[in-house]
């Protein structure tokens, strides 16, 4: 739609003037505190980490209901703009607490199915970017957690795999639904079927992950991408995850419609009014989110 052959070099955030991104001065960056993740908070960047590394991050009821609470703070929280999500030690997450999941029947083993895949909808339709940084396993509810997030970076050694077969069981955090939406039907049955796993490199190559870099390059590599994706209108930014979000599940004219509307909204913006005098006048935008 729009030609950037010329463009002005990329605009970046004016901290002082967005919603999002308050002055420094206003800024208090109170610790969130978990039993089971970390969290810390640099330059509007969030960095949540699922922290059980004596159980390879392994899933358990707790984890997840402290998922839960982190989402919802990251997407309250006007000093934050978008978060990472990794895991600590050889893990991201390696699946489910098996000695948890083995007591469930039906009826609570839907329940249990049930909360965790309105916990990850949570990250998935956060309006703040969220990267996943898979350091290690993501197996099972990991490689769910993972598709949850918008955009995945994997490092060299990371592992994939839905192996729910291999225990009776099918994935129930929405492995079914966003597995094949990622890498399309075959491939998707492939692993569901399967439960083969996978590495970061297969991963990459059919569509899983969006980049993979070495080990010890993960987290910059991850926090420059948001970087960039910060640098840019945060009512934009939001626009577009909700219409690509909507749009996945309407038919192409229903989406479309989407997408105008979205257009329309943001065209009255201050900051596209910003965003398109800025790039005729050859500077930085200084995005207000307003």
């Amino acid at each position: 739609m729009l030609s950037f052959s010329n463009a002005a070099p990329r605009a970046s955030v004016a901290v002082a003037s967005s919603p999002l991104t308050p002055p420094p001065s206003a800024l208090k960056f109170t610790p969130m505190s978990y039993e089971t993740l970390t969290c810390t908070v640099d330059d509007h960047i969030a960095t949540l980490t699922v922290n059980r590394p004596d159980k390879l991050n392994a899933l358990n009821d707790r984890t997840i209901e402290e998922l839960s609470e982190a989402i919802e703070d990251l997407r309250s929280r006007t000093d934050i703009g978008g978060a990472i999500l990794t895991g600590a030690g050889r893990a991201f997450v390696a699946g489910a607490d098996i000695g948890e999941l083995e007591r469930h029947g039906a009826i609570s083993a839907k329940a249990l199915a049930q909360r965790g895949q309105a916990v990850f909808r949570r990250f998935e339709t956060s309006p703040k970017p969220i990267i996943a940084a898979i350091n290690g396993f993501a197996l099972g509810g990991g490689c769910e957690l993972a598709m949850a997030c918008h955009i995945r970076v994997a490092s060299e050694t990371a592992k994939f795999g839905q192996p729910e077969v291999k225990l009776g069981l099918i994935p129930g955090y929405g492995g079914t639904q966003r597995l094949p939406r990622l890498v399309g039907k075959g491939r998707a049955l492939h692993l569901l079927l399967s439960g083969e796993m996978i590495d970061a490199q297969e991963a990459l190559r059919i569509g899983l992950v969006n980049r993979v870099v070495p080990a010890a390059e993960l987290m910059a590599s991850a926090t420059g991408m948001l970087r960039q994706i910060l640098s840019n209108a945060p009512l934009a930014i939001a626009h577009c995850l909700e219409v690509v979000d909507r749009g996945l599940d309407a038919s192409l004219d229903e989406a479309l419609t989407l997408e105008a509307t979205a257009f329309g909204l943001l065209a009255a913006t201050d900051d596209k009014r910003e965003g398109t005098r800025a790039f005729l006048e050859k500077r930085a935008a200084a995005f207000a989110g307003a």
